[in-house]
């Protein structure tokens, strides 16, 4: 491996350990003054702005179920992405129907079952961190293993310590993170930074917290999760989201070379300022790519309202209900408006004829269908950048 070179103005120093030197960061804020330029602050200003706007819409929307779900279950699957899993929507819906109806799954795959349970996972844990902020729980290192063991319960991992700080030394390549016997000082002090209220914009503050947590990498695997986790209930805990509707992992996710090139330049040269450059116009292309889609998501929502609403016909009534349950059987529509199985199939094909419903499983039984146009919201890529 390549031996990590730091130059003077890089904020923290190598230390020999064992046969090679690790990284140990200074503590936050940096030392040096932070070059921010006024187009920097513009785009702050931007980001926020969307961030708001994002919020506003997020409270009026009147089918709260999908929208909260679907964006957070978006960032779930581009976090589980970045670590390698391979999955897509019709696998964790039809995960999770078959779980619901009690029937077994027919994958094999454990590691496909496993990158399903990566996601759910993801989700859990954002529910749960915003639940602990909401019950008055600060940012602490006991809330992160608790989050942490969420992430990495029954999932692939590189690790066999989970809700708990490494004990081992590990290489990222040229980059040597902080030693065990570090990174428990490192994590309080920026803990504390974090409790503080940090000394920049808050949006500037997630920045290098989140710079902070990766290069400390407290954890034996699951921090590259825990730290873009980190960034939503941040997010929330500042007011500038009321539910997890950010997925900046997408941004991260198509920008993934630039991602770890901006950090490795902080480490070795303290080149903040496009680091902080990079994660704000992130900050601020996801707020904005989350209002389009959910300006889509309503708009279609009224179009199906204008075009089924007030009918008693049970087609009708499973058309506005797809805003909820997206991804149905007919074992579904049969439980879900109270109906029988001849009904629920008639509902299913009319819906299926008109373009509304799509077959995905290409069977004889067992059918599931999804909302084409709902999940075609959901699955369009980036329109901002």
């Amino acid at each position: 491996m390549d031996k990590m070179n730091v130059s003077e103005s890089a904020p923290g120093r190598l230390v020999r350990y064992d046969r090679r030197s690790y990284y140990k960061p200074d503590p936050l804020p940096p030392s040096k003054r932070l070059d921010l330029a006024e187009e920097f602050y513009e785009l702050v200003s931007e980001a926020s702005f969307w961030l708001g706007k994002l919020n506003g819409i997020g409270l009026l929307v009147e089918f709260s179920p999908v929208l909260y779900t679907s964006l957070l279950r978006k960032e779930a699957m581009e976090s589980a992405e970045i670590e390698g899993a391979d999955i897509d929507w019709n696998a964790l819906y039809s995960r999770e129907t078959r779980s619901a109806d009690g029937s077994t799954p027919e994958t094999t795959d454990n590691e496909r079952m496993k990158d399903v349970r990566e996601v759910l996972n993801y989700e859990m844990a954002v529910e749960d961190g915003i639940r602990a902020l909401d019950d008055g729980e600060r940012f602490s290192v006991d809330l992160l293993n608790t989050l942490h063991a969420t992430l990495l319960s029954g999932v692939r991992s590189d690790t066999k310590t989970v809700g708990e700080k490494r004990t081992t030394p590990v290489n990222l390549g040229s980059f040597v993170p902080p030693a065990p016997g570090v990174v428990e000082g490192t994590m309080d002090a920026l803990l504390t930074y974090i409790e503080t209220g940090g000394s920049y914009h808050d949006l500037v503050d997630i920045a290098l917290v989140h710079y902070q947590f990766e290069t400390i990498h407290p954890y034996g695997d699951g921090n590259g999760r825990l730290g873009r986790l980190l960034i939503a209930l941040q997010l929330y805990e500042n007011g500038y989201l009321e539910g997890p509707t950010l997925y900046l992992s997408e941004y991260f996710n198509r920008n993934k070379q630039t991602y770890i090139d901006r950090m490795q330049a902080v480490r070795q040269h303290g080149k903040w300022e496009r680091w902080l450059e990079f994660f704000v116009r992130g900050i601020r292309y996801q707020a904005e790519e989350s209002v389009e889609r959910t300006l889509s998501l309503r708009e279609l929502h009224r179009e199906y309202r204008e075009e089924f609403g007030g009918q008693t016909r049970t087609d009708a009534r499973l058309a506005l209900s797809l805003f909820e349950q997206p991804y149905i059987t007919a074992g579904d529509v049969k439980s879900l408006l109270d109906v029988s199985g001849p009904t629920a199939y008639r509902a299913i094909n009319k819906l299926e004829g008109e373009g509304i419903l799509e077959e995905v499983t290409d069977k004889e039984y067992g059918r599931e269908y999804r909302a084409r146009e709902i999940f075609e919201i959901l699955e369009r890529p980036p329109q901002t950048y």
